[in-house]
């Protein structure tokens, strides 16, 4: 919402009566969030004070004892989505298929062409309202944001780099040309889904890696430059310039785009 909310409807907000629908109420609490005129017009008269604070009471003093803290479920929601586990799983299956592929082909590099968007599934479902049936639940906490995303995402790099490490040791491609385009392409990802999203930015990435430089590599059977072993420094390079930008656009992450 571009405009500062109504008093009618920040009436009806207080209004332990009244009756929003769940848009109206995320619309206008999303709002109050960013913008401190109208929550200090909420806030403004204390007989709207002492209403709601008399609401509260009565509803806690009604309800039932709080159920008790759930920490584990709460540890596991911050550290991992579990509708990655299809995608994880897909991730490796598709490397293992890689190894077998490059065994019948040394000469295309299929494992080092795919460690850079490896990540981009798990990635792409880590922070994003469609995929996470909790979101609006966590969306809501404190911890909710980069930090999480950032917890999230390492999740996603326990499965797939030890994946990575493994079918770099199988076919003989370089560690560093497997794990350092991984660890860059999660970090343009993030940082580029400051902009416009985690979701959108990772499908971007991956369609624009696949055109420019994985099917041509298969196609004319032709090893890129940006996979053979002089660029490791610079996948590095470029992994410390996304991390810094990511750490920029931190406020950037604290509601999902998707």
């Amino acid at each position: 919402m571009t405009k500062h909310l109504s008093r009618t409807l920040l009436a009806r907000y207080a209004d332990r009566e009244a009756v929003l629908d769940e848009v109206t109420m995320w619309s206008v609490e999303t709002h109050l969030e960013e913008c401190a005129d109208c929550r200090a017009q909420l806030a403004g008269g204390d007989a709207l004070l002492d209403r709601v604070a008399a609401a509260v009471d009565l509803g806690i003093a009604a309800g039932p004892d709080p159920a008790p803290r759930r920490r584990s479920w709460t540890m596991r929601n911050r550290w991992l989505v579990w509708h990655l586990g299809p995608w994880l799983a897909m991730t490796v299956a598709v490397l293992g298929c890689a190894v077998l592929l490059q065994a019948l082909e040394p000469r295309v590099p299929l494992v080092s062409l795919l460690a850079p968007v490896a990540p981009l599934p798990g990635v792409a479902i880590a922070w994003s309202r469609r995929h996470d049936p909790a979101w609006e639940l966590i969306a809501g906490t404190p911890a909710a944001g980069l930090a999480m995303l950032l917890r999230r995402t390492a999740a996603v790099l326990v499965v797939v780099v030890p994946a990575l490490a493994l079918a770099s040791s199988r076919t003989g491609t370089s560690l560093a040309l497997a794990l350092l385009p991984c660890l860059a392409f999660s970090a343009a990802t993030i940082a580029l889904g400051g902009f416009i999203g985690v979701y959108r930015a990772a499908v971007v990435l991956g369609v624009v890696w696949t055109l420019a430089v994985l099917v041509p590599a298969v196609v004319t059977v032709h090893v890129p430059a940006v996979v053979q072993p002089g660029a490791s420094l610079g996948w590095a390079l470029l992994t410390l310039i996304l991390a810094g930008l990511v750490a920029t656009r931190a406020t950037s992450f604290r509601f999902s785009k998707e």
